[in-house]
């Protein structure tokens, strides 16, 4: 997937009504006051504003994305409402520059498909959570593969759609990056996309805690 297209795109859309979302992962996040909380695919940072809010100054929001035009209209916003406790930093989701360990909170919104490393991301979801730290990711996965004619495709992309996997490869990632407790929390009927049936969902996971076996 070409991501330096789809990283202009997003930036074309960012001062649009445009919906960019296809999941609901905020309404089950349930961020708590003093957590230290991400966004993956921030876009204008209207998640990360509310996760700010719900934590309070006590705790902190990073916000994730590869569009100058969507960080710079999140700063904007984050300036107006004069919340201070964010930070909005430019990165691919494969190598995210926030300490590991740290994070209460991971959530995302129909970003991780874009990934061109889907793996890689969840490996870094994971490698920032702190021990019993949990993550609530909305996605959209394939019936059967998508065909590679729609990877690059701008309809697909902006969809969401274009870079999604199969429930089996989807579930393996988070297997092979350490995550062993998920659960789904919403799924909707196949619906169809291009030559393909897809999936849009929503899910749970914790980062479990390290068993201290002490005799």
């Amino acid at each position: 997937m070409d991501t330096s297209s789809i990283n202009l795109r997003y930036t074309e859309l960012a001062n649009t009504s445009c919906c960019l979302s296809c999941g609901g992962a905020i309404g089950y996040a349930k961020p708590r006051p003093g957590e230290y909380c991400v966004d993956l695919g921030s876009g204008r940072g209207t998640d990360v504003l509310r996760m700010a809010e719900a934590v309070g100054e006590t705790g902190f929001v990073y916000g994730i994305d590869a569009a100058d035009g969507m960080l710079e209209t999140a700063k904007r916003n984050a300036e107006k409402l004069e919340i201070s406790h964010v930070s909005f930093l430019k990165s691919d989701l494969e190598k995210i520059p926030v300490p590991g360990g740290i994070i209460d909170l991971v959530i995302s919104n129909c970003s991780i498909n874009h990934a061109g490393d889907k793996q890689k991301v969840w490996d870094e979801v994971y490698r920032m959570l702190k021990e019993g730290g949990r993550f609530v990711v909305s996605d959209i996965y394939a019936v059967t593969p998508v065909p590679e004619e729609y990877r690059n495709d701008p309809a697909a992309v902006a969809e969401c759609w274009a870079g999604a996997v199969t429930h089996e490869e989807y579930l393996n990632t988070l297997s092979k990056a350490g995550f062993s407790e998920i659960s789904m929390l919403e799924e909707s009927k196949p619906y169809a996309k291009g030559k393909v049936e897809v999936v849009s969902f929503t899910i749970f996971g914790r980062k479990e805690k390290k068993c201290c076996c002490c005799s």
